[in-house]
């Protein structure tokens, strides 16, 4: 049996293939058939018949045949051959030759695109045409008026157009022969002719009409405006010299025959219609009187600040003389007290070789101030360079003046730290004595040793003559640490003798009752007999923790109360 089945299977499988081939085709065909009649039916003809309420001559006419003549043979030979190939289709389906029917689609498919493609050119380039026509008469009528605007503005304003008037008239009658050749396109059908020429048209007037309008403006910029300001720039430079201005460095007036000159053959690039070019440089031109203003007024700014800091300036100078000359007075008073080192005592010598310096340079400045060799703004910057420094110098002289006053304060608080930690040890070292231990161990008496022997060694500085203050300030710095360190350790070892003599008497409980208690305790107490009181609170301490835990906690919290 399975050896039919199988078989009728396959069988069934392929005429199902066949049968979903066959369709997709027949869906292919009537897709087809269908933009085959879209473009069939579209109205070409009639959309063509538009362009005959134009003058069919020329353009026109030639665009119209080619357009006839393309449109025709897609109707009567293209149409016809697809409608041929769609049934050569059916018929390949028909007989399942699907591959045929493949191909025959795409060259179906081809024609048609090309068909489409060609009704979209007929259609695009047919209402340009007729969209020039229109943009062209309405454009035109603009354009027309515009120039008869300009003429207008021309002969009723010539006086503000000097010059320029006759190259005014050429550029206005040189639309003539154009408007001249549009009418004879337009005449022949030549509409897309005829549309360059008012584009060019179009652009050329607004070019008229601006240079209409900029003209008048620009030509009293050149004659007016511009000389005027140079004028009033000369006889400002004039009575500025006549004020002991110095303006030799500004080469002005060669910068001012140099723009005169340019505006004469500016002037004539007016005449010949150059508008954007001049009225780019007129611009430049202002900017470059404007700096002119600017570097005047600037002269006369310095002026006021030298005058008006010269004086200031002058008096600095005088008090640093007498406030420097003082110093070094002082300086070898100090000198027989304190020891100054050698950078140090050497500050106001080297000030009065800065102040020397600075001496020179105002000889000069008031040199070239008297003579008016100098511009006021080169004499404002070393002015400003002058105070500068003298106001650095000042400040120098301060801060010396100020240590130098302060040796006498930092020798009484040194005098007065020295007496504190004087007592500070003598008060630890009392403590220690008057307290109720069995002795003081070495060390502390060591330590106790070097810090008396570190405010020995204060007390003999200060002995010196003359002082040096920076020896004895690193003196009473070590020993303020010795002595902090030595008087805190004291107090400690005093604590610690009065925790021992509290745990061992805590202890005391257990001494009967757990022999090795009472053997740790006899250690510690021998220990506590040696000085070895760190030692004997470490083994008094362990065999109470042995026996009771936290009690160590519970110890220090009753000393503290009792404290």
């Amino acid at each position: 049996m399975k050896y039919f089945i199988i078989p009728l299977i396959i069988v069934i499988v392929l005429t199902v293939i066949a049968f979903l081939f066959r369709r997709k085709h027949i869906q292919e065909i009537g897709r087809l058939e269908q933009e085959k009649l879209q473009i069939q039916h579209k109205p070409i003809f009639e959309e063509m018949t538009k362009v005959k309420q134009l003058n069919m001559t020329g353009q026109t006419e030639e665009m119209f045949e080619r357009w006839r003549s393309t449109w025709t043979e897609v109707v009567d030979d293209r149409i016809p051959k697809v409608d041929s190939l769609l049934f050569d289709v059916e018929d390949h389906v028909d007989r399942f030759h699907f591959k045929k029917a493949t191909e025959t689609e795409k060259h179906i498919q081809e024609i048609l695109s090309q068909c489409e493609k060609e009704m979209h050119a007929i259609l695009e380039e047919l209402n340009e045409l007729i969209g020039s026509e229109e943009k062209n008469r309405i454009e035109m009528e603009t354009i027309k008026e515009q120039h008869y605007a300009a003429r207008k503005a021309i002969l009723a304003h010539q006086h503000s157009y000097g010059p320029a008037v006759e190259p005014l008239e050429k550029e206005w009658e040189s639309f003539n022969p154009r408007f001249d050749e549009y009418d004879a396109l337009i005449a022949n059908g030549n509409y897309l002719q005829a549309r360059e020429i008012v584009i060019s048209l179009a652009s050329k007037g607004d070019r008229l009409s601006h240079i209409i309008h900029e003209i008048p403006s620009l030509l009293t910029e050149l004659q007016s405006k511009i000389p005027a300001a140079l004028r009033e720039l000369r006889i400002g430079i004039l009575e500025m010299e006549e004020q002991a201005y110095y303006l030799g460095h500004l080469n002005l007036t060669s910068q001012f025959d140099e723009i005169e000159q340019r505006l004469t053959e500016l002037r004539q690039q007016l005449v010949e219609l150059q508008v954007k070019e001049v009225g780019q440089e007129v611009s430049e031109l202002h900017d470059r009187i404007d700096s002119f203003y600017d570097v005047l007024e600037e002269e006369v700014s310095s002026r006021h600040y030298v005058e008006d800091r010269w004086e200031a300036v002058l008096d600095l100078f005088e008090e640093l003389q007498g406030t420097i000359q003082d110093t070094i007075r002082e300086v070898n008073f100090v000198q027989q007290s304190y020891r100054l080192d050698e950078k140090e005592a050497q500050v106001p010598q080297n000030a009065m070789k800065k102040l020397n310096a600075l001496a020179k340079r105002i000889e000069v400045f008031i040199e070239r101030q008297d003579n008016h060799v100098s511009a006021y703004s080169g004499l404002q910057t070393e002015l400003q360079e002058i105070a500068e420094e003298l106001d650095l110098l000042a400040g120098e002289q301060e801060r010396f003046t100020n240590r130098i006053k302060n040796l006498r304060i930092d020798e009484n608080q040194v005098r007065s730290r020295l007496l504190a930690l004087s007592q500070q040890l003598q008060a630890a070292d009392r403590n220690l004595h008057r307290a109720n231990i069995p002795g003081i161990p070495d060390e502390m008496e060591i330590q106790l040793e070097e810090a008396d022997e570190q405010i020995f060694l204060v007390k003999q500085s200060l002995e010196d003559v003359p002082l040096n203050m920076a020896l004895v300030e690193s003196y009473i710095q070590k020993a303020t640490t010795v002595v902090d360190d030595v008087c805190k350790k004291a107090e400690d070892l005093i604590e610690n003798v009065m925790l021992v003599e509290r745990i061992i008497q805590y202890g005391n409980r257990y001494r009967a009752s757990h022999p090795e208690v009472h053997q740790k305790l006899v250690q510690a107490e021998d220990s506590f007999m040696q000085f070895r009181y760190m030692k004997a609170l470490e083994e008094a301490a362990t065999a109470v923790e042995d026996v009771e835990p936290g009690a160590m906690k519970k110890i220090q919290e009753m000393l503290h109360h009792k404290v």
